[in-house]
């Protein structure tokens, strides 16, 4: 089957809820300068100051954990891609426009990440949904110590999660699309779920959990990671 001939069979579609566990910080830059103001805010809706998680935050984590899980890295540290129709990385996450004609469309689209109706309406009602964490780094000779403080969202905040994975037919019915759909959405989300979501997750921050379900609803468990399991792609 030629490119031409390729088929869009179906969407799959991945619903469900990205939860907090420790302080999530996804940073915004600093339009202005204040006396006194917070040099590392979260992204916030501009329209609300609701706080949310990009879509390209998410989708971008999922895809460099899988580089390093499929052993997949590049040699200057861009992200991965490649010319061959079956290689996991380019067909489930994109490549650059050039391939496209041979690769077919993207076939993973994650939806920005909003707030919950719930956190939604805590934070609406004054419970306080972020925090500003302080840290300090400490010369190590002088001992004086460097503020830095960060904003985050506080554990337990709920943001709704979409996803939605493009199945096409590339003269296999199918099938090797709907195989990635289990070996690379689903671990990737495992991936995360094992490492963190935005920035210093070393020093604490970005530990989430999915709770994840299917067009009727059903719950979608995530696979195990078992490093000896990890497929060249």
């Amino acid at each position: 089957m030629s490119e031409n001939n390729w088929k869009l069979i179906r969407q799959r579609r991945i619903t469900g809820q990205i939860k907090v566990v420790t302080g999530l910080r996804v940073g915004a830059s600093q339009d202005t300068m204040e006396i006194s103001g917070l040099d590392n805010p979260i992204i916030r809706n501009p329209a609300s100051g609701n706080p949310y998680i990009p879509g390209s935050s998410l989708k971008g984590k999922m895809r460099s954990l899988m580089e390093w899980y499929l052993g997949k890295l590049d040699p200057q540290g861009r992200p991965y891609t490649s010319s061959d129709l079956n290689c996991p990385i380019t067909r489930v996450f994109g490549g650059p426009a050039s391939q496209h004609i041979k690769m077919g469309p993207t076939r993973l689209l994650v939806r920005d990440a909003i707030l919950s109706d719930k956190s939604r309406k805590d934070f609406e009602s004054g419970r306080p949904i972020t925090e500003v964490k302080h840290e300090n780094s400490i010369n190590r000779l002088t001992a004086m110590a460097n503020p830095r403080p960060m904003e985050r969202v506080v554990p337990g905040v709920t943001f709704d999660l979409e996803i939605v994975y493009r199945v096409l037919d590339t003269g296999d019915g199918g099938a090797t699309d709907e195989r990635y759909f289990d070996e690379v959405v689903l671990t990737a989300l495992a991936l995360v779920q094992a490492d963190c979501l935005g920035s210093a997750g070393s020093r604490g921050c970005g530990k989430v959990e999915f709770h994840l379900k299917d067009e009727s609803g059903k719950e979608i468990p995530l696979p195990a990671l078992d490093a000896t399991q990890a497929k060249a792609g």
